[in-house]
């Protein structure tokens, strides 16, 4: 068994900067934010109760209708359901949304959908928004409260380089929209992260086309990654600005070297959500 590479005091100093919320005002409204704080909870304990539900009572009821339906009928359940979550935080005051753009996603069939990735809830208003979507999730959800969902209709990030092409190709065949998250992990709330090549990848093997998606509005502290547990946006609540960018069509890096082509794409999805980022919130991504 390898054993995790022991981080020098630099790399942890880095990390710290990178995630480091000490730009914050101070909270005014202890009560609301309290409040805030306990909706998040609630939040948390809500989806993780609502996977266990479709995992046991209404999966074993779609896959009677038979195993082809079953992903694409089971994707269209978590989607609806989601699609309420989002609604219902919202009318609690949590968080706000806006989709602009919206009926790319809508539309979408067969294709890559790429954001970047400032909060841990980022997917759930993609999948909100589309109703056949497969992802590739981290290995480990699949031994969490998420399994009963996440084995059987999405691809895990632990497999093969070459099975996860197999399986992504495949999916997008059946007409889902496979949502990846290029970075690899969270945005950090200073600095930026490399753009990974892998959806690029996907896109040349599968011959499909991407749609980037910047997502925006107010900071996410609370729902990045090294956040505290208890913790939320000091002032007001968060606001999910989201921008549905235009498709970028891969028959244009078909006669390109492989490699050559999923670093130019790669570049693409990375300058597309940028240079939006920056006109619209004039942050840096």
């Amino acid at each position: 068994m390898k054993s995790k590479k022991k981080m020098s005091q630099e790399e942890i100093d880095e990390i710290k900067k990178r995630y480091s919320h000490d730009d914050l005002p101070p909270v005014k409204n202890w009560p609301l934010y309290i409040y805030y704080n306990l909706l998040r909870i609630f939040s948390f304990v809500l989806v993780g109760t609502g996977a266990i539900l479709i995992a046991l009572l209404v999966e074993p009821i779609l896959i009677l209708g038979g195993k082809k339906k079953f992903k694409t009928r089971s994707r269209k359940v978590i989607s609806a359901t989601f699609n309420f979550f989002i609604n219902l935080v919202s009318i609690l005051g949590g968080s706000k949304y806006k989709f602009h753009g919206k009926k790319k996603l809508l539309d979408a069939k067969g294709k890559i959908i790429v954001a970047n990735h400032p909060s841990y809830i980022d997917v759930v208003y993609l999948i909100a928004c589309i109703k056949n979507a497969d992802c590739i999730i981290r290995g480990t959800l699949a031994k969490s409260v998420f399994a009963g969902v996440a084995r059987p209709l999405y691809i895990m990030n632990t497999v093969g380089n070459q099975e996860m092409l197999d399986l992504s190709k495949k999916s997008l065949e059946e007409g889902a929209n496979i949502i990846i998250f290029p970075e690899g992990t969270r945005t950090p709330r200073h600095g930026t992260n490399q753009f990974k090549r892998g959806a690029a990848r996907i896109a040349l093997n599968a011959n499909c086309s991407i749609i980037p998606v910047y997502i925006g509005g107010s900071d996410k502290y609370g729902l990045g990654k090294h956040d505290p547990a208890f913790s939320y946006l000091h002032e007001g609540h968060y606001v999910f600005d989201i921008h549905v960018l235009d498709e970028i069509k891969i028959e244009e890096y078909k006669d390109m070297e492989a490699q050559i082509a999923a670093r130019r794409i790669t570049e693409r999805i990375h300058k597309e959500i940028a240079d939006t980022a920056m006109a619209v919130d004039g942050r840096i991504v």
